[in-house]
This record gives structure tokens, sequence and C-alpha cells, in this order.
């Protein structure tokens, strides 16, 4: 009896369309082949056959590589754009939070360090707050 393996993770099983190869393998070579196979034909006038040879293998090896490259699922060209997006983006990453329990509407208490008494206070901006004066919430101590 005849055993046939079928592996486990099902979603890396592609679809083959013909001659073995799937859809973007029988484009890509195709592609291949009708940019190759002329280069070399017109070349092998001018140089010699293995020149000829190296020429149309110079041309073929990037369309060759798009096609069979593939890295986390993903095709060549959905990697090339996430490469180029991460080197024109800005490197340095500003970490901007928005806490929805601060808005201007809210009464703070706030103690000083001096002397250490509550008062109530309507803050407009957080930047004019001084440096001795310290923010509670109304839910913190008190």
């Amino acid at each position: 009896m005849a055993y046939v393996k079928v592996p486990k993770d099902l979603t890396k099983v592609k679809t083959k369309v013909a001659l073995n190869m799937t859809k973007r393998q029988l484009i890509g070579f195709s592609l291949a082949g009708l940019l190759g196979f002329p280069i070399y034909l017109f070349t092998k006038n001018f140089v010699s056959t293995d020149v000829a040879m190296i020429i149309m293998s110079i041309v073929v090896l990037p369309i060759l590589f798009a096609t069979l490259y593939e890295k986390d699922g993903l095709p060549f060209e959905k990697h090339l754009l996430y490469i180029l997006r991460f080197h024109q983006s800005r490197k340095i990453r500003v970490y901007k939070a928005r806490s929805i329990y601060n808005t201007e509407k809210v009464n703070h208490l706030y103690i000083t360090e001096n002397t250490g008494k509550i008062s109530k206070a309507r803050v407009k901006n957080e930047n004019t707050k001084t440096n001795n004066i310290k923010r509670r919430s109304k839910i913190g101590k008190r």
C-alpha cells in the first residue's frame, strides 16, 4: 500500500498550475525566457557565444530571483517594499501617548512640596505647572 506524506502546516502548500509550477513561477520563467532568448540571439552576432551566455544570464538572473525568492511567506516585491519603507521612514521614533484620564475640564488635586497642603486647581496646559507642584489624581492619596 502506498503512503502519501501530508504536511502538518497546510498554509505553505501552494497550488500547482502546470508542469508542477505555481502561476507565479510560470509567469516568471516565461518572462525570463522571452527576455533572455532574444538577448542571446542578438548578442552572439557581435561577441562570442560564451560572452553572450554571460550577458543573458546577467539579464535573466534578477527576474529568476524575484520569481523564486520568498521570505516569511512574502514574495520578493512585498518584502522589498517593506525594506524601502523602513529606510525611508524616520529613524527616531517618538513615543506619544494620550491618556484618557488627562482632560482639560477635570479638576486636579495638587500638593505643594513646601507646605504639604492639598489644593484644587483647573489646569489648561500641563507645561504651565511649576516644578514645586506635584500632580495627584482624585483617586490617589489625599
